[in-house]
């Protein structure tokens, strides 16, 4: 039996009628070249000889009596792994835009809590004989950089699939504790709670140093209890950090900080339970080429496709704000040892997106500085924060708390923090398998809340960056549009750095 982290259990505490907290990623596969057909047989036979190396298939959650401490993982006795496959099919033609509605309606759909919490769709009928494969698993159990890495363990570098070593031990389920059982081991643990967060306000007002005022110290007294509240305490530790930031970075130029606040989108408001998805695919070659003409990054590059994207949309919905936006970006702060070590080990930062900017290498120019200073403040906070932050949640609070929020609008009536939350992972770079067929394209599928309800991923697989975009189906109906646009950007930069 293992105790979710605070950060980890917050993933479940977001959860309401309109809000889902589990990410996923779309594969597209090529036909394989032995058998002629990807199948859902072959599928479990492959997953079936592998579930020893991803533990969380077979973990489900155990709730803590009253809703007093964060839950647990336990392997579940009941295992079925016939449950966790699916198999569909889309109508003729197939296209993409269907395989797209099908997966927006699966996303929409909550996890089982009472199995593990993870559903792989196996879907054919796609154009060209290809198969898909959309696959689903709650953000309790991962983050981006570990999602990636439990996609490489089910899948192959050739055709043909590795031998993969049954485990060493038949696998025996561990008995499922009683309430009382898990009550009193939470018992002895929570009066060790206060001294933790002593520890925790110690740590951040140290790290403030100097810089700390006393409304610094009053707020961050009070950011134990604040972390009931989830993403409504985010204005408030980000008031906090902000003192954090460098005024200069380490070549002694000043630093623009990152903006406190966000101007109010259309999608920045409540969302409904109903998800519009779009995937596309761009260059890295050609993202590469841009980096390296205009002395930035790839990620840089990356953000400035997102921001001409954004836009041109808010252009056609006659929505361009003065401001900037302002990007939230998850960060994984996830160190050498705990490679291959599930659950979340990420942070965040927020970087101004220049929209108000017309010119695409001034926008790549001011995206650039932009990511800089986020970086550089990113760098001055304690890289546990968050995960410190989130461990004085009290899931009973938390969770009463975030329907609250949901059923009366709050985000509606209060300065959002960010527009858009942009995350990039990294994949790999070269080709992957499964039972012979060859993905040729993995796009995320990310998960959006109240006050957000557009996000964008991206994932590198080969040479292309596969963009996976979700959206609150009445907020942003139109989600494709921003798949054009970004290959709209991508021109466009091309253009104006001489490539």
């Amino acid at each position: 039996m293992l105790q979710l982290t605070g950060l980890d259990a917050a993933f479940l505490y977001m959860e309401t009628p309109s809000t889902v907290g589990h990410v996923g990623s779309l594969a597209i596969f090529d036909p394989p070249t032995t058998s002629g057909r990807l199948d859902i047989e072959d599928l479990a036979a492959l997953i079936k000889a592998r579930l020893h190396l991803v533990p969380p298939m077979r973990r489900r959650v155990i709730e803590v009596p009253f809703g007093i401490d964060h839950p647990y993982w336990v392997e579940d006795p009941d295992f079925d792994l016939d449950y966790h496959l699916r198999h569909i099919a889309l109508p003729a033609p197939g296209n993409r835009q269907q395989l797209a509605e099908q997966v927006s309606r699966l996303a929409a759909r909550p996890l089982d809590r009472t199995r593990p919490l993870w559903e792989l769709y196996l879907i054919e009928g796609l154009e060209d004989g290809r198969v898909a494969q959309y696959t689903k698993i709650h953000h309790a159990a991962i983050d981006g950089v570990s999602g990636a890495e439990i996609m490489t363990v089910l899948l192959d570098v050739s055709p043909e699939p590795r031998e993969v070593p049954p485990p060493k031990e038949a696998w025996k389920p561990e008995p499922v504790p009683s309430d009382m059982e898990v009550l009193m081991r939470t018992l002895f643990a929570l009066p060790t709670h206060p001294l933790e967060a002593l520890r925790f306000q110690a740590r951040l007002l140290s790290t403030l140093g100097l810089r700390a005022r006393a409304r610094d110290v009053q707020r961050v007294a009070l950011l134990p209890a604040l972390a009931n509240l989830g993403a409504l305490a985010m204005p408030v530790l980000n008031d906090i950090l902000e003192r954090l930031a460098p005024e200069r970075s380490q070549e002694g130029e000043l630093l623009e900080k990152p903006p406190s606040k966000a101007p109010r989108l259309s999608f920045n408001t409540t969302i409904t339970p109903h998800r519009r998805y779009a995937f596309g695919t761009l260059s890295l070659d050609d993202v590469k080429a841009i980096k390296n003409a205009a002395g930035t990054t790839v990620n840089d590059v990356v953000m400035a496709l997102c921001s001409g994207a954004l836009r041109r949309w808010l252009i056609e919905h006659n929505e361009l704000p003065d401001d900037p936006l302002v990007a939230m970006i998850p960060v994984s702060v996830r160190t050498e040892e705990e490679k291959g070590k599930l659950g979340n080990r990420v942070s965040t930062m927020m970087a101004a997106l220049p929209t108000n900017e017309s010119d695409p290498r001034k926008a790549l120019e001011r995206v650039h500085a932009s990511m800089k200073s986020a970086k550089a403040q990113h760098a001055a906070i304690p890289a546990n924060l968050l995960a410190d932050f989130a461990q004085f949640a009290t899931p009973a609070l938390a969770a009463r708390a975030a329907r609250a929020v949901a059923r009366t609008g709050l985000v509606d009536r209060i300065d959002p923090i960010c527009n858009v939350v942009i995350s990039n992972v990294p994949g790999p770079n070269f080709p992957l398998y499964s039972a012979g067929a060859r993905v040729v394209g993995s796009y995320p599928v990310s998960t959006i809340g109240d006050g957000m309800g557009l996000n964008i991923t991206v994932q590198s697989y080969m040479n292309n960056l596969d963009f996976g975009l979700i959206s609150c189906r009445e907020l942003v109906p139109d989600v494709w549009r921003l798949i054009d646009h970004l290959g709209d950007a991508l021109e466009e930069l091309k253009q104006a750095v001489g490539i």
